[in-house]
């Protein structure tokens, strides 16, 4: 049976754009979330061993667990964020060979997503910091933590609306 001239450029789209860029896609998002995170969670735990709460010596704390977070944090951080970059590098040689990966609806529905998430979580952080200021409890850890979280988000956020602008632009 033969295919119409649309039916067979319908193929091809969609060859192009199939389930695998999808995958593709979903798997360098949750790499970059699982790496945040544990980014993150390495440099709290730092952050706690350097600068220790006073309370936390009571006798029924067991510090132990923070070097148990470090590690997985950085078992990680060796594994998911390499899975990251080389995805993320994979996706970019794709772009640049078809317009129509870099347009498809599950890249930018996640770009935005990820935009949402960042933001969400940049106001919060910046809500957390005022609400430590009006009370009176700005330690030097806690503002640590704070510019940990800012820096992250706001790297994520800058980072995919710059892709954002420089995909329009092209």
């Amino acid at each position: 049976m033969e295919q119409t001239p649309i039916q067979a450029q319908s193929a091809q789209a969609e060859e192009k754009t199939g389930p695998r860029h999808v995958f593709l896609h979903l798997l360098a998002m949750s790499a970059l979330y699982f790496s945040a995170g544990s980014f993150i969670t390495l440099i709290f735990q730092y952050v706690s061993i350097l600068f220790p709460d006073p309370l936390e010596n009571t006798g029924y704390y067991d510090p132990s667990y923070r070097y148990t977070a470090i590690r997985f944090a950085i078992s990680a951080l060796i594994v998911i964020f390499p899975v990251y970059l080389f995805t993320t590098r994979y996706l970019n040689k794709l772009y640049r060979a078809s317009a129509e990966i870099r347009t498809m609806r599950i890249r930018k529905w996640l770009t935005y997503f990820t935009l949402f998430v960042a933001a969400g979580i940049i106001i919060g952080d910046l809500v957390a910091l005022v609400n430590g200021l009006l009370g009176g409890e700005l330690t030097d850890r806690f503002v640590l933590k704070v510019i940990t979280v800012l820096f992250v988000a706001g790297s994520i956020f800058y980072y995919y609306l710059w892709d954002l602008k420089r995909t329009k632009s092209e």
